[in-house]
């Protein structure tokens, strides 16, 4: 199966519109990502979501972005925490009409490939992937990091076996030896660096132009439909968000986001240490949904669209952000 079949088979679901969704709400479901640790864990443990919203939130942890937009399209998720930019791009692409609602979080250091050690690559003699067998969750942040590392070192990744894995699979078989190098996120990430080196540090992507951050999306419809409560998921983040933003807190909080990310309290800091969460102003600013976000999710889009992952690009991302709800929460 070429790569471009295997993930489009993988986002298929993505192409559907979501249908309408009930204005009157009992409950909604949100969809996040386990040994992704972030401030808002804390208020989810607390019942602040269900508290403000006055609705009961079910979490559903998700392997992959990819998975999170098909479960979206099915209505069988309202939100979506952190999902990487890459996958919405895909989905969005591929005609599902999903929004960005904010900038969950920001991570240049915490996604990134790893060489297996006993190959001995590195930056200076990274040609040498080629022909290698790597693992890569098709259609995520990490799959667009992929491609633009190895455009970059001028690698042919047709001539590579790509392997789409989610990461916690894509660490175990670098630990086995069973790939050459291994492309992901969190604690994979983590566990994958003891078996081999980065190609590029956090800065040195960003330098390249390879963003690294993740949003909250939702379907239009949920959101056109039940602005106020998406309003009110948004504070809530936020203020988990401010929380965290003083020190003082870290010990208070530290312990609840651990457990629930389902990690030890030093990996925990570890990660987290990596992890920055814009504020509500911040994200309204033109460095983020007042217009970056848009230019570079149409750079994202071109480089699959080279790549042959997806069939087609939107001439514009901008109708892919809704700010309304975000608005709204920062008057809250």
């Amino acid at each position: 199966m070429t790569l471009k079949s295997t993930l489009l088979s993988a986002v298929a679901a993505t192409a559907m519109i979501t249908g309408s969704q009930a204005s009157a709400l009992d409950e909604i479901t949100v969809a996040f990502f386990q040994e992704w640790p972030m401030p808002f864990q804390h208020h989810k443990v607390a019942g602040a979501y269900d508290d403000a919203m006055g609705v009961k939130v079910n979490w559903r942890a998700f392997g992959s972005g990819t998975e999170m937009s098909a479960a979206m399209a099915s209505g069988d998720v309202h939100i979506s925490v952190s999902q990487g930019v890459p996958p919405f791009v895909v989905a969005t692409s591929g005609g599902q009409d999903l929004q960005i609602i904010d900038v969950a979080v920001s991570y240049a250091e915490n996604d990134n490939c790893v060489v297996a050690e006993a190959l001995e690559i590195d930056k200076t003699n990274a040609g040498e992937l080629a022909g290698k067998k790597v693992a890569v969750p098709l259609g995520t942040a990490a799959h667009y990091g992929f491609l633009k590392q190895m455009s970059h070192f001028g690698v042919d990744v047709g001539s590579m076996e790509v392997v789409n894995m989610n990461p916690p699979e894509g660490a175990a078989a670098i630990a086995q030896g069973a790939v050459d190098m291994f492309c992901g996120w969190g604690g994979s990430l983590r566990r994958a660096k003891e078996h081999g080196n980065v190609l590029l540090t956090g800065d040195e992507k960003t330098a390249l132009g390879i963003l690294v951050f993740d949003v909250t999306s939702a379907p239009a419809g949920f959101v056109a439909e039940n602005g106020d409560l998406v309003a009110k998921f948004l504070k809530v983040t936020a203020d988990a968000n401010a929380m965290w933003a003083d020190e003082a807190n870290h010990a208070k909080m530290l312990p609840v986001i651990a457990k629930d990310a389902g990690m030890d309290e030093q990996a925990t800091k570890d990660t987290i240490a990596t992890f920055t969460f814009p504020t509500v102003d911040e994200q309204l600013a033109s460095g983020w949904l007042g217009g970056n976000a848009q230019t570079f999710m149409k750079g994202v889009a071109d480089v699959f669209l080279e790549a042959g992952s997806i069939d087609a690009a939107l001439d514009t991302y901008s109708g892919t952000v809704n700010t309304g709800p975000l608005q709204a929460a920062k008057g809250m």
